[in-house]
């Protein structure tokens, strides 16, 4: 036999090989890539009964995502402890006398005296800035440098920023015309640094954690329970919410008391101090990473795999275009073991992929009711923060206030991990991932409420009436302390909503594209914030009651829809959690394979 026979001979062999192989199950093929790993080897997995019925437990948490947690706080401390000044440092006028802002105990910090409109729409641009950059973070990192060193350079392009900053607030700028362009060109360097960093953060901290399946334990208590993944990248992703308030807590507390008795100069120069911790503990800390490496431009095939599988299902009539495109076997006849006769050249990846496409499109749907959700949430930055100047303080810096929801914070996250979700589950009660952003929705509509109640009362209060906020009128004898019921409510809509976005993003999105979900997860607050642009005509005076009604009646109603949407999708949770891992690219043999 010739050499060039035996190696036909070879070729159909491994073929033969590959096409026995494809009648197994992708959870099979899976479960095999974990095992190489080490990850599953001597864990025992759940029947479907066991599945139905023992109670789910998280798993700990690894300790090197604690680390990661570390340069969030660090970041976070930087990112609130300075935009936590900015409404005060864009709307109020320089104090008489003061070249730094300061105004001591019973006055008004203040900068450039652009009002309150003014404020409002650059710190919601500014917002707005800040998460579509993320969009070319997650490019970057999937594609060319991978999520670490996409954070190192983020970190020395937010550091650029911070600078830029403090040189609009020294003496002898702020009093100037170019303090102004200073700090616009500040917002536009730390929001592409931040976007960078915070696309890729989330996914590197949850990715320490490697187990994707559920397994049984006994528990020393005799228990049998299951370990679910999910659970435990929703508890990496609390405690990595926890650290990332405690910073926005202490550095928005310090800042604003810095800002009122010394200046803003201080205030941008502090978190800067902070900030260099990131690229620290980064460098202590690069070898001890788990990391996922570039994988190229798998957008684009995703891409090509979508326009592939609506080949045909175009319509003239939307209506059939849209259940077309969301009927159930949309995806089947993409996957490349459907495909008769020879494959596209891009269509290098197995059907597993195709399911984890499919399952990260379906997530990044569930994202797209969240910008109603910020908008609630967004008030925080400016129109509560107004709204506290026009109450009895008593010496309390009027942006202190907005503390109570990180510090609100840090007190619910514990109690929900340790108490109240066990408790449910202990209950039997399945209070899913999309159960509680539906909670969420809820919970921010009360905040809304809350506030426009209080705006109410203040304007039928306040010795200007519905002009409360103009300068040189006197303050409404409510004491500031009487919106803590807004902040509390919007902290517990973080914990159900927000959190459990980062979760949904990271346990959805393929592995190859963790980057670019979570980046149309952020994206979604930059959605929001151009939307508030909408309603800026609202953040003044006297129509602030409408602003606070508007937000709430939109965040009610947008969450009933929600829950209609996604209550099917909420069903199959299980299932789409416990797919198995796609792959994309082909090696030798099967380029053989596919040649002959």
């Amino acid at each position: 036999m010739s050499a060039v026979q035996h190696d036909d001979q070879a070729v159909v062999a491994y073929a033969d090989d590959k096409k026995h192989e494809s009648i197994h199950s992708s959870e099979k093929q899976s479960e095999l890539d974990h095992e190489l790993d080490g990850i599953h080897d001597g864990l025992e997995f759940p029947t479907e009964e066991e599945r139905a019925t023992l109670r789910r437990i998280p798993d700990r948490v690894p300790w090197n995502a604690y680390l990661i947690a570390v340069v969030e706080f660090a970041e976070r401390f930087s990112f609130y402890g300075s935009s936590v000044v900015f409404t005060n440092f864009i709307q109020r006028p320089l104090p008489a006398g003061s070249r730094t802002g300061a105004a001591g105990l019973h006055g008004q910090a203040g900068a450039l005296d652009m009002g309150q409109r003014a404020s409002t729409g650059l710190t919601t641009f500014y917002q707005f800035w800040c998460y579509v950059t993320p969009l070319l973070g997650a490019y970057i990192a999937d594609t060319h440098w991978g999520r670490f060193k996409t954070i190192c350079w983020a970190v020395v392009i937010a550091l650029i920023g911070h600078i830029i900053l403090i040189v609009s607030a020294v003496p002898g700028v702020i009093e100037s015309n170019g303090a102004i362009g200073a700090f616009s060109v500040a917002l536009i360097v730390m929001g592409l640094g931040t976007g960078m960093f915070k696309s890729n953060i989330s996914p590197l901290v949850a990715e320490q954690y490697k187990r994707t399946k559920l397994f049984v334990i006994t528990t020393k208590s005799g228990e049998r329970v299951i370990v679910d993944p999910s659970l435990t990248i929703l508890r990496v992703y609390m405690y990595f919410y926890l650290l990332i308030n405690i910073g926005a807590l202490v550095g928005q507390i310090g800042m604003t008391y810095a800002e009122k008795f010394v200046g803003f100069y201080l205030s941008y120069t502090l978190p800067t101090i902070v900030f260099l911790l990131c690229p620290i503990i980064l460098y202590i800390g690069r070898n001890k990473y788990e990391r996922s490496p570039p994988t190229g431009s798998v957008l684009a095939t995703a891409i090509k795999l979508w326009r592939h599988a609506a080949r045909g299902k175009w319509s003239l009539n939307p209506v059939t275009t849209y259940r077309n495109m969301t009927a159930p076997g949309f995806w089947e006849n993409a996957k490349p073991s459907k495909v008769i006769g020879e494959k596209p050249a891009w269509m290098n990846f197995d059907d597993q992929w195709v399911d984890e496409v499919q399952r990260g499109i379906k997530a990044c749907g569930v994202f797209l009711w969240f910008p109603i959700y910020w908008l609630t949430y967004n008030q925080l930055n400016n129109n509560l923060t107004s709204q506290a100047a026009t109450m009895t303080l008593n010496g309390i810096p009027n942006d202190v206030l907005s503390n109570l929801d990180p510090f609100a914070l840090i007190i619910l996250i514990p109690l929900c991990d340790l108490f109240f979700y066990p408790a449910l589950r202990r209950m039997g009660i399945n209070f899913s991932a999309l159960k509680k952003i539906t909670a969420g929705f809820m919970t921010g509509a009360a905040a809304m409420c809350w506030a426009a109640v209080l705006q109410h009362y203040i304007y039928k209060t306040n010795p200007c009436g519905k002009h409360a906020s103009s300068d040189g009128c006197g303050v409404s004898p409510l004491n500031v302390w009487i919106q803590s019921g807004s902040y509390i409510l919007i902290a517990i809509s973080e914990i159900l909503a927000s959190i459990t976005g980062l979760e949904y993003a990271f346990t959805k999105a393929p592995k190859n594209m963790r980057s670019l979900v979570m980046s149309i997860f952020l994206f979604m607050t930059a959605l929001s914030s151009a939307i508030g642009e909408a309603f800026v005509s609202l953040s003044a005076d006297p129509l602030l009651v409408w602003n606070y009604g508007v937000m709430g009646v939109l965040a009610f109603l947008t969450g009933i829809a929600f829950w209609y949407s996604v209550r099917d999708l909420d069903e199959k949770e299980d299932q789409l959690n416990n797919l198995a891992t796609g792959h994309v690219g082909v090696n030798d043999g099967e380029k053989r394979v596919e040649k002959a």
